[in-house]
């Protein structure tokens, strides 16, 4: 297996916990909160799993373009 895929495989199966657990949060919400607060407590979940996309997709890129450590900038 290419070294550069073994090192995305983290990034990928945590960003699919994550969105997963904010997914049935927000279905949680759905079922259990009444009225216009379920809309403003799920735009919240829904948020923080576009956001975990995104850094998900900046890491991927990080990775492809050569930067084996996240820190390398620092």
């Amino acid at each position: 297996m290419n070294d550069h895929k073994k090192k995305k495989i983290a990034p990928i199966v945590i960003t699919i916990l994550i969105v997963v657990y904010y997914a049935v949060y927000f279905f949680a919400l759905i079922l259990v909160v009444p009225g216009v607060a379920k809309v403003l407590l799920g735009v919240i979940p829904i948020l923080l799993g576009a956001g975990m996309i995104y850094v998900c997709k900046q890491r991927i890129d990080e990775i492809d373009g050569g930067e084996e450590d996240d820190l390398g900038k620092y």
